[in-house]
């Protein structure tokens, strides 16, 4: 295991910008971890704290093994599995029963809403930490949705990421400062209203039957109006939600709770 400085416990008031150079991030030490040697070194508060079990899902082993570097001179946390992809990551859940799911977004099989998701269903007490790029409200909006108790930038800082961690052990929810301001300030703006508000009942229907599937004559029979009228519905739905394909369109549905995984 490599060693990662030791720093404040304390969420920082401000973004990124205003981090001194003392203060690494998890990119940081993700990339500096790779070339240290020393032995990890360990708190006394970290010894005297519960033990956390946790999984970790990413799809890149770098990322993996700079996160458990890491996090590995706190005694109390134990990554007990890693997953590659979210089929992979519901096969260990319900193996290995962690604490906690430190959770990456983009991966294939499955992504990491869509497993929160199954979680939240299946294993409801195990929580889920997203830990992610993604900085934009979308994804936050999302990530709630989801059921997950919190966010956090792969680009935080180490002890942010611990803090995370014992926060949402502890039932309460963290969201990285900057991710938890850009939320707030949509709201303050009037931009926090769910997009699928913007749809008229009858195109929240096709949006529903989109999502399930259907096609333009399937929707048509089923609503009973004609295709081109489904057809309409179905562009001023893309171009009010600004998105353009199937696959979006559903991702939305199920982000917004409009359609169920399990069908």
């Amino acid at each position: 295991m490599k060693t990662v400085p030791s720093t404040s416990a304390v969420i920082p008031a401000i973004g990124p910008a205003a981090m001194t150079s003392s203060t690494a991030s998890l990119t940081g030490q993700i990339q500096s971890s790779l070339g240290s040697s020393r032995a990890p070194q360990t708190t006394r508060e970290s010894k005297m704290k519960k033990r956390i079990n946790l999984l970790l899902v990413d799809d890149h082993p770098v990322v993996r093994k700079g996160i458990i570097s890491c996090l590995a001179r706190h005694e109390h946390l134990h990554i007990v599995g890693e997953a590659e992809d979210g089929q992979d990551a519901m096969r260990k859940a319900r193996e290995l029963m962690p604490d906690i799911v430190l959770m990456d977004i983009d991966m294939p099989e499955m992504d990491g809403l869509a497993v929160t998701e199954l979680l939240r269903k299946e294993i409801p007490k195990i929580k889920v930490l997203i830990l992610s790029m993604h900085s934009n409200t979308e994804y936050v909006m999302r990530i709630i949705q989801s059921g997950a108790s919190g966010y956090i930038l792969k680009e935080a800082p180490a002890e942010d990421l611990v803090r995370a961690i014992d926060l949402v052990n502890d039932g309460e929810a963290f969201f990285s400062p900057e991710v938890a301001r850009a939320a707030l300030n949509k709201y303050v703006r009037g931009g926090g209203e769910d997009g699928s508000a913007q749809l008229t009942n009858r195109e929240r229907e096709v949006l529903v039957q989109i999502a399930e599937g259907l096609s333009n004559k399937e929707i048509a029979n089923k609503l009973g109006v004609g295709v081109r009228t489904v057809e309409t519905h179905r562009e001023r739905i893309m171009r009010k939600l600004n998105i353009h394909s199937v696959a979006g369109l559903t991702k939305f549905a199920i982000s917004k709770g409009l359609i169920s995984l399990n069908g």
